[in-house]
């Protein structure tokens, strides 16, 4: 044999090695989940939280079985944990259960969830309830009131139109009797606005001045590039998602069209909502981490609730795609509530960001306060073919940069009070 054919024997053999060794290399990574997988561990979770409040409440036994977990100084928290717990669970899974049912597999489990939320709902407002939750009493209550009406307005048909006509009226009564709580000086605000936005949407009389004091407060507390400040002063941490920004943006959906200032805002708020997103996607590390900054960080993924909300309405910035956002989400979502210890033996939230941590609640922090987490759930909404849940996994911008690649810098908007 010549040495030059014996030399092409050589490269080829050895060729045919590297590829073997790359193909193996290759089917040994981790396949990244599809969306399909996504959005089945998103329901199973969503599954997780509603079950024990849900049937609970329906079966008018929440106030009997629900722990209240709280700091050991917070000796007032069992008069509100139980409406916290129902409104703020159901301010998150509204859009999905918004579907109804079909004959899917998750169909079917949201047609379920939706006939119990309206149960429980049946016995939260009904004076006759054993579980008749606490609308009034305190300044807790207003709070709560203002999610319960966020996740009706989130969900028209099967939360609300579904209701029977006794159920409702039992609804706007006590929606109504939250007014005489005075909201503070900051994101209480909205609480206030969004009551009456409700109100006004299911055709009740509203109070204006309370409707529009939330809206004309945080147009003049806007701090530039998507921010507000909860109050006149800034405060680092996540409220923007929490409250502000959701609410702020629905609330003019609603009476935006009323007058040419709202409408301009309207607009605003909107852009903003899109930048907070923005900032929002670079925040969460491929692990599903973030930074554990400011006030009730024990609500968990529930931090990301713009992100999510900007994915529901299909309003997130050209730079993040839905893919994106959803493979971002997944990882907070699992990050935050696939850590042990997160649950008790019966299905109930523990306080805490990654597993049991009870110093991380503040004293107004208790059981109920931790369902806050679902609102990360808001794109369940989306249907299943919806291109947040049918493209493929795409890296982040946090991926794409950190595994260097070359990206556009990254800009603030200009968006004047």
């Amino acid at each position: 044999m010549s040495t030059s054919r014996r030399a092409f024997l050589e490269l080829t053999a050895a060729a045919t090695a590297l590829s073997a060794t790359r193909l193996r290399a290759a089917e040994s990574r981790p396949v990244p989940p599809t969306g399909a997988d996504d959005r089945a561990t998103w329901c199973r979770l969503a599954t997780r939280l509603a079950d024990p409040v849900l049937g609970a409440l329906a079966a008018r036994r929440l106030k009997a079985t629900m722990p209240v977990e709280s700091a050991p100084s917070s000796r007032d928290r069992p008069m509100f944990t139980h409406l916290e717990a129902i409104g703020r669970l159901l301010a998150g899974l509204a859009p999905w259960l918004e579907l109804g049912g079909d004959d899917t597999a998750e169909g079917r489990e949201r047609s379920r969830l939706a006939a119990l939320a309206r149960s429980a709902i049946d016995a939260a407002t009904d004076p006759a309830s054993p579980d008749f939750l606490n609308f009034s009493k305190g300044s807790q209550p207003l709070v709560d009131s203002a999610f319960l009406a966020q996740a009706l307005l989130r969900a028209p048909t099967e939360l609300w139109k579904r209701l029977d006509p006794r159920v409702q009226a039992n609804v706007l009564a006590a929606l109504a009797s939250s007014r005489g709580i005075k909201p503070g000086e900051n994101n209480w605000k909205l609480f206030a606005t969004t009551i009456e936005v409700f109100m006004h949407r299911a055709g009740a009389k509203r109070d204006d001045a309370r409707l529009f004091d939330g809206i004309a407060k945080h147009r003049d507390w806007y701090v530039g590039d998507g921010f507000y400040g909860d109050g006149p002063e800034f405060h680092w941490d996540y409220y923007n998602s929490f409250v502000i920004q959701p609410m702020l943006v629905e609330a003019l959906d609603v009476v935006g069209d009323e007058s040419p200032e709202w409408k301009t805002f309207q607009k605003k708020s909107r852009d903003r909502l899109t930048r907070w997103a923005a900032i929002q996607e670079r925040l969460i590390s491929p692990d599903g981490s973030y930074p554990v900054i400011g006030r009730s960080i024990a609500y968990r993924c529930g931090a990301f609730q713009g992100l999510a909300l900007a994915a529901l309405r299909r309003a997130l910035p050209p730079e993040v795609t839905p893919a994106q956002a959803r493979v971002a989400l997944t990882a907070v979502i699992r990050r935050t509530l696939e850590a042990p210890g997160t649950f008790d033996s019966n299905g109930w939230l523990r306080i805490g960001l990654a597993g049991a941590q009870p110093g991380l609640g503040e004293t107004y922090i208790s059981t109920g306060s931790l369902y806050l987490c679902s609102v990360a759930f808001l794109p369940l909404g989306l249907p299943a073919g919806d291109p947040f849940w049918s493209a493929p996994a795409a890296k982040t911008t946090w991926q794409k940069v950190w595994s260097g690649e070359n990206l556009p810098a990254d800009h603030s908007i200009r968006s004047p009070k």
